[in-house]
Formats: C-alpha cells, sequence, structure tokens
C-alpha cells in the first residue's frame, strides 16, 4: 500500500504526523481504555481509519464515534480473522498493574501473554505492544533496553514474555513509565497510579503521606504515551524502548502534586511501602529513532485532575472501576471474567 506522510511541528514542541495519501486502517485492541482513548482520538484526527476492539471490561458503553468490535482478545481464531482487515495492530489489551494480576495470576498470564503469543504466531505479523518498565523490577543506575530484566510481579513477567513474541515478528514494543493525567472525555480516570491517587488525596485528606519516598519511576503523561503510539504507525522501526518523560523520586512527585495545593501538609515516614520497584531508565534510544518529544508536566496534569474531582465531575471517587485491582477482583467474584 503507498503510504506518504507529513510531519508538522505543534505550537507545543510536538511532531504531529498527518494522513497525506491513501488512508491507513488501524485497529486498537484495547481502545477503550486508559490509554487507548486518547490513541484513538489523535489517530482519528490524524486522518486515519481506526476501529476499536475490546471487552468493556472497565466500561458499561462505548459511545465514541469510531468503528467498534465487542470482542475478548483470547478468541484467537475471530481475531486473526478480524486482524486481516488491518494494516496496523495497536495492542494495548491487557490486565494492567501488580494488584490486579495478583488477583488470578493464571488468568493474567492468559491475557496478558498467551493470547498476543497465540495471535502472532498465527498471523506473523508486526504489532505495536505496549509493556512496562516494571520488568526492570529494583535495580541502581540507569537502565537502558539491553540493562538487566528483574520482574517481581505476574504482571512484570507476562508482559515480558510477551514482549518475547513481539519482538520474534520485528514488533514495536513500548516499555511504558507510571502513567499519569487525564485521559480522553469518554474513558475513565485511572485513579491508582501515584501522581493521580496523590491528587486525589491532597484534595479529599488535605494532607499526602509518603512512605519511603526514595524510590525512583520513570513516569509519563498518558497523552504522550498516545503520542508515541500514533508515531509508531508510521514509523517502521521494530524493537524495544523506553518510554518516559521524567525520572523522579516518589518524594518529588508528592512534592510537585504538594505545589498545587499550598495548604495541604505532606508527611514523609521511612516505614517502607510494600512496593518494592525502583528504577531509573534511559530513553536516549527513544530520542534517537522517534521524533515525538514528551513535554506535559506533573503540574499541568494535576490541575487538570483537580479540576475533575473538584466539581464533583466524577460521582464517586471511590468506585471501583477507577481502580484495577478492585475492579478485576469484582469482576472474579461476579463471574463476570470467564476463566477455564
Amino acid at each position: 500500500m503507498a503510504w506518504e506522510r507529513l510531519n508538522v511541528k505543534t505550537n507545543c514542541g510536538h511532531f504531529k504526523t498527518t494522513a497525506i495519501a491513501n488512508m491507513k486502517k488501524i485497529l486498537v485492541v484495547g481502545g477503550a481504555g486508559y490509554i487507548g482513548g486518547l490513541t484513538t482520538d489523535m489517530l482519528i484526527n490524524q486522518g486515519f481509519e481506526v476501529t476499536v476492539l475490546d471487552k468493556l471490561l472497565y466500561e458499561n458503553r462505548f459511545l465514541k464515534p469510531c468503528n467498534f468490535i465487542y470482542a475478548d482478545i483470547r478468541g484467537t481464531s475471530a481475531l486473526v480473522k478480524i486482524a486481516k482487515k488491518f494494516d496496523q495492530v495497536i495492542w494495548l489489551a491487557a490486565i494492567v498493574g501488580d494488584g490486579a494480576c495478583a488477583q488470578n495470576p493464571d488468568l493474567a498470564d492468559e491475557i496478558n501473554s498467551q493470547s498476543v503469543s497465540r495471535f502472532l504466531e498465527k498471523t506473523q505479523r508486526r504489532i505495536i505492544f505496549t509493556s512496562t518498565c516494571s520488568v526492570y523490577g529494583a535495580q541502581n543506575g540507569l537502565i537502558s533496553e539491553t540493562g538487566k530484566t528483574h520482574p517481581l510481579s505476574v504482571y512484570a513477567a507476562t508482559k515480558l514474555a510477551a514482549e518475547k513474541t513481539v519482538l520474534k515478528y520485528k514488533g514495536l514494543v513500548f516499555r511504558l513509565g507510571t502513567l499519569f493525567g487525564l485521559g480522553d472525555n469518554y474513558s475513565r480516570i485511572r485513579l491508582d497510579l501515584v501522581v493521580n491517587i496523590l491528587t486525589l488525596r491532597a484534595i479529599r485528606d488535605n494532607k499526602l503521606t509518603v512512605y519511603g519516598g526514595n524510590q525512583w519511576r520513570p513516569v509519563i503523561a498518558v497523552r504522550d504515551v498516545a503520542g508515541y503510539l500514533c508515531e509508531g504507525v508510521v514509523n517502521n522501526v521494530s524493537g524495544v524502548f523506553n518510554v518516559n518523560y521524567k525520572n523522579m523520586k516518589i518524594v518529588d512527585l508528592a512534592l510537585e502534586v504538594k505545589g498545587q495545593f499550598p495548604k495541604v501538609t505532606l508527611e514523609t515516614t521511612q516505614m517502607n511501602f510494600e512496593d518494592l520497584r525502583n528504577y531509573r531508565v534511559d530513553n536516549s534510544k527513544i530520542r534517537k529513532y522517534f521524533r515525538f518529544r514528551p513535554m506535559t508536566c506533573v503540574g499541568e496534569e494535576v490541575v487538570k485532575m483537580a479540576k475533575v474531582i473538584m466539581e464533583h465531575r466524577i460521582k464517586n471517587v471511590e468506585d471501583n472501576v477507577y481502580y484495577n485491582t478492585h475492579q478485576v477482583r469484582s469482576l472474579l467474584v461476579n463471574h463476570e471474567i470467564e476463566y477455564n
């Protein structure tokens, strides 16, 4: 298929890729989710024909004005047939997070790893796949993509296993840092991510408590992840890429949040948090191969989230749907996720 692209630098420093030749058909697997929502919007705005495939485990409806297929990624035969109609596949669907995967490790492996492998073994095609920097576990120093992996959770282990199959077929793997910020206007916000939950606690409790706080995390706004995914559609590069905006300590993230709420008190304690992850990642490789540059700072998204929360645009911030672990546990208890 003939394909051209035009990269236009926007006033915020990002590169917008505009389709100027044949429209390319994109399948976004898991496109109704936190990352998928913005990614779908950006792709549509750039002139692509986008179809979202999703099981809606976190949503009761999908009203976005784009093509939609309701399906389970574990249905390999059906998914293979569907994918033949598309030029590119972005694979976002997964059980995400340490706690969520711990609810049923076998299910997490089936969804996060086995479904990907089955699909690729049958199609042998390149996909764009989101993994996690959690595969690095706890390490000192700046870690590049060739550094040792040391997954400390089922989540990280299943993602790392899936990576191997994606790379076998020359796919593109984004190892994402810890996300923060608002997604699109349709998909749910996640309130179980460190910056987002700190923002909620600052508003709700007028106090922030940080346990330990010296753990490092690479962080990146969800909208900037979407920017990389969109460039991945027209950039034929393959391999593994670390994706982050900045490496920050947990305590410094708390200070960023507190900076938007002068009356909020910040308390630190030496008691270690149960999450043992601690890593900083090197993003020089992605800067070499991609033109997109993440520019969304923590404070900018904290302000946006604060407005949503303070105006009560989220009716119940304790609802399970905003917390992956709680939602997956609820789905399992209510037998809303089938598992053999």
